[in-house]
């Protein structure tokens, strides 16, 4: 717990709407959204920039730590305070302005609290969206924190590539502001300073603005679930795909069947649409877009991903043992349902992985020969972005399952997955989610000891005040 005499000068920079204390008022920000919950000193929720770095002066000042949260939907520990109750946990969930559209430019510039729904609801009637597509619905601060990916990486990449100008607040004793945000695309003038700051947890700066770029909102879509002939032909089915459909290829989803089954079971609402009920081992949804209004004579998307499609099935030793193609809404509406099925089917202990694109399906059948046997009544639940690599790599454990109150359980199971990720296929160990507490182990295991002295370096330039869950 701090001192009162802080609270009160919190109070004053904030406001009393700005400044949360009790305990039941500040539960929701002490709950992060899987498993993790901490006790907070205070909430602090700045409207502005300049109160940001009020507030960061004056706790570094003094010497008082805080976690910088943005939606709270992060899925590492990154968001929530710990369970001391010492650290404040600094909300940009009021930190919604400004909001200024540069239609010619294709940007936009907005408050780092501005929720992403939010954000392309505005922008729908331009014509124009932010496109990172996520199942959940963080804010803005958050996803350029962690550099969050999403389901149309393929097309369009990260938040990273998709992100001009930042407006940061460091922790020092001055707060100091750096405004980073330009709206060009092309800046050869030095040090790219806005990385720094992205995909950092928030343990550098506190992002408070940001200036994105916008992409023409696609007109047509159209979807299809594949079925590979086998678990080692989805590379060559993607090759396949991005072959014949190019820039039209907007997504290319893995699903396996235990995730699909989890979902189809969770959500009374979706259509099961595999023939006779069952669900295959593992699918691909695949999706294809175009940005302009169909034309006269032009061929409708649906069409061409059928002809596509039928052309690889025709080749001599197909990559493909079934497809059909439905509904946009549809489709999407089950692979978005995956996350809420998988979660309610057991205790969840979730990895967020890359590879390279040719290793993600023989690291899956590893996982799939070898855990039975060293981890027995545990089930994988597996779905990711096999287009960029990314797999969400959840493991179901019943809720009854003893083991669960022994944390030395669940410490070897994560060690021996991030053993053979890492260091038998060369991958992350996090894709998108960034660090965070439940991570922080394994990047000091896995980062290069000069990377982390220089990580190290630039925190302590850049913010040397406690800030954030992350100890670079």
């Amino acid at each position: 717990m701090i001192e009162t005499v802080h609270i009160e000068v919190l109070r004053e920079l904030l406001g009393s709407k700005g400044l949360l204390t009790e305990a039941g008022e500040m539960t929701a920000y002490e709950t992060g959204a899987r498993y993790d919950c901490g006790r907070a000193a205070f909430v602090a929720r700045p409207t502005t920039t300049a109160e940001v770095s009020a507030v960061l002066a004056y706790c570094v000042r003094n010497a008082i730590p805080l976690v910088p949260q943005s939606g709270n939907t992060g899925l590492v520990s990154g968001s929530t305070p710990d369970g001391s109750g010492s650290e404040g946990v600094l909300s940009l969930d009021r930190l919604v302005a400004p909001f200024s559209l540069d239609r010619i430019n294709r940007s936009v510039t907005v408050g780092a609290g501005l929720g992403l729904s939010e954000l392309n609801r505005r922008l729908e009637g331009e014509g124009l969206f932010f496109p990172i597509d996520l199942g959940a619905d963080p804010r803005l601060g958050g996803m350029l924190a962690t550099n969050t990916g999403g389901s149309r990486f393929l097309r369009y990449g990260d938040v990273r590539r998709n992100t001009l100008g930042i407006k940061v607040v460091l922790a020092d004793e001055a707060g100091t502001v750096l405004d980073l945000g330009s709206g060009l695309r092309k800046n050869n003038t030095g040090v790219d300073w806005k990385q720094i700051f992205i995909g950092t947890s928030g343990a550098f700066g506190v992002i408070t603005e940001c200036t994105l770029n916008l992409e023409p909102l696609p007109r047509q879509s159209a979807t299809a679930f594949l079925v590979p002939a086998a678990p080692d032909r989805v590379a060559d089915l993607l090759v396949a795909m991005e072959g014949a459909l190019g820039s039209y290829l907007s997504a290319f989803e893995g699903m396996s069947g235990n995730a699909l089954s989890a979902a189809l079971a969770h959500v009374p609402s979706l259509r099961n649409p595999f023939q006779g009920g069952i669900v295959p081992d593992f699918v691909i949804l695949a999706e294809v877009s175009r940005s302009s209004l169909p034309r006269e004579g032009e061929q409708p998307l649906d069409a061409v991903l059928e002809e596509v499609l039928a052309g690889i099935w025709e080749k001599p030793e197909a990559p493909l043992a079934d497809a059909f193609v439905g509904p946009p809404h549809e489709m999407w509406a089950l692979r978005h349902a995956l996350s809420e099925g998988v979660r309610h089917s057991g205790r969840l202990i979730a990895f967020d992985l890359s590879f390279r694109r040719g290793d993600v399906m023989p690291f899956l059948a590893r996982m799939k020969a070898e855990l039975p046997a060293r981890f027995d009544a545990v089930t994988i639940c597996d779905f990711g972005h096999i287009g960029d690599g990314g797999v969400h790599f959840n493991l179901v454990v019943p809720r009854d399952d003893p083991r669960l109150s022994d944390a030395a359980f669940e410490t070897s199971l994560r060690e021996w997955v991030f053993e053979v990720a890492v260091e038998d296929f060369g991958g992350s160990f996090s894709a998108e989610h960034a660090i965070g507490r439940k991570n922080q182990a394994f990047y000091e295991r896995y980062t290069p000891t000069p990377i982390r002295k220089l990580a190290a370096g630039l925190k302590a330039i850049s913010s040397p005040g406690p800030l954030g869950s992350v100890n670079f």
